[in-house]
Order: C-alpha cells, then structure tokens, then sequence
C-alpha cells in the first residue's frame, strides 16, 4: 500500500488523492503502480457510483512525474519502456473505470499530473491552477495514448502549442482551448465537485457505464466502421435491464429510481 496516494470512500463516492504536498504531489513510479491499481479497485467496487481525483492541499493537484525517479527509471530507452507500462497503465486504468470521473483541480496541473487529469472524464479548475505539458524543457516524448487524449480534447493547433512552445497556461485559457470544464474560485472548488458527485450518485450505473463504452467507440471509430454485433446492440440493452423498468416505474409514479445496475 502507498500511502502517498489516499482512497477514501463514502455515500457512494471514491476520492483518490494524491498525498505528496511537499513535491508539488509529483508522483513516482510506485505512485504510478499504486493509481492504476487503485482505479481497479473503485471499477470493481459495486458501492462506488463515482470518483474524484484531486491533490492534497492547495498548491498542486500534481506537478507531473517525480524527476528525482529518472535516475532509476528513465535513464536511458529501456528503462523507459518499463517505467511507461507503470506511467500509461495508470493512465488507461483510469480512463477505463464504468464510472464517472472527475479531476478536481487546484494550483500545479504540469506534465504527467495534467496527462492524468486527461483521462477522467470531467477536469473542473481553480482559479489558480496552472496547466502544462512541458516535456520539450526536459527533451522527453510524451506517448501516443496522452496525445489522442490531448488532441481529442483541444485539437491539434492548441496541442501544438502546449507541447511546442512549453509554456504554461492559466484555468481561464485552459477552460476557452476545452481542457477543463469549469473555472471555481479556491474556495468554492470543493464544494462545486463534491455537489456534481453527490447529485449523479443516484443515477443508472448502467447508463453511465454504457454511455463512456459508447463514447470510446466514437472517439475510436468515427466513421463507426465494420462495429461488432454487441457494438451495435449496446445502444438497446437497457431496455432489457431492470433498472430501465425501475426508472420508467418511478417516472409513472412520481417518485425517485432506486437503481441497482441490473
């Protein structure tokens, strides 16, 4: 267990926060291993309906991947080969949790720590947060799964710019390029998520975890191209589940669904 990177759990709510204040929570390579086994966990919990990830304190949800690891782990290509099954399966451990996700952002949000943030589905900012990827100071490459997700949510001229110029942004230029969702003052952050979190809860786990299958099918295959059967079908299944006849129940009687992912 690495107690530098925290799951706590309550009302059907996972926080992951990551515990390194005193780094600018930078993460290791240990750090890597224990998020991606961590997002296994909250996937596999039936009791989790959602999942934040956040930084401990106020100064940095993460500044990005710990240098002082380079030593050991991204000296030269081959290390590099390994310490990245460690960097993107925590990445691709995170965007493939059923639930919704959301980063909650406040100060440093800077290379890896902004590629992490990337893979949720939701990022909402401070108003002091500060995001960049700027591996050209360090003369490193980030990989082809962070640049889908940074194209995908900015295009290419704004990818472009945060990785050839190496420049930082503020929240108010990450929120105009599409990084991020939503722009709260410091103090209101917390409160802004916990309120999203807590109110989506209640809703159908299966129409949220069909929804991101059907969203990674888009985003994979636009021209939606030779789809497999169960592909095709996906959009229809609901109507054979019990909480569709739960929701449409609830709906007759006025009353709130009682879901149960069934």
């Amino acid at each position: 267990m690495n107690e530098e990177i925290e799951l706590k759990k309550q009302s059907g709510v996972a926080t992951i926060t990551i515990n390194r204040p005193q780094k600018r929570n930078a993460i290791n390579y240990d750090g890597w291993l224990e998020l991606q086994y961590l997002a296994k966990v909250v996937d596999q919990d039936e009791d989790v309906r959602v999942v934040i990830v956040q930084g401990s304190g106020k100064e940095a949800f993460s500044s990005g991947a710990d240098i002082a690891d380079f030593d050991n782990y991204r000296s030269d290509s081959k290390k590099a080969i390994i310490y990245a099954e460690a960097f993107e399966g925590a990445m691709n451990a995170i965007e493939s949790i059923s639930k919704p996700t959301i980063s909650s952002i406040k100060g440093y949000c800077i290379g890896g720590g902004c590629e992490m943030s990337m893979a949720t589905d939701m990022r909402f900012a401070a108003k002091n947060a500060t995001f960049g990827i700027p591996v050209a100071h360090l003369g490193i490459l980030i990989g082809y799964s962070e640049m889908t997700r940074l194209i995908r949510l900015v295009g290419s001229g704004n990818a472009s710019y945060l990785l050839l110029s190496g420049k930082t942004i503020s929240s108010s230029e990450a929120l105009r390029i599409g990084l991020i969702n939503g722009v709260h003052s410091i103090d209101k952050l917390d409160e802004y998520v916990t309120n999203l979190a807590d109110s989506m809860v209640p809703l159908a786990p299966l129409s949220q975890s069909k929804h991101k299958k059907i969203m990674q099918t888009v985003l994979s295959n636009p021209g939606l191209k030779e789809l497999t059967e169960d592909e095709i079908y996906l959009p229809f299944t609901n109507f054979d589940s019990y909480d569709f006849k739960e929701g449409r129940k609830a709906f007759l009687e006025k009353r709130k669904p009682k879901f149960r992912g069934l």
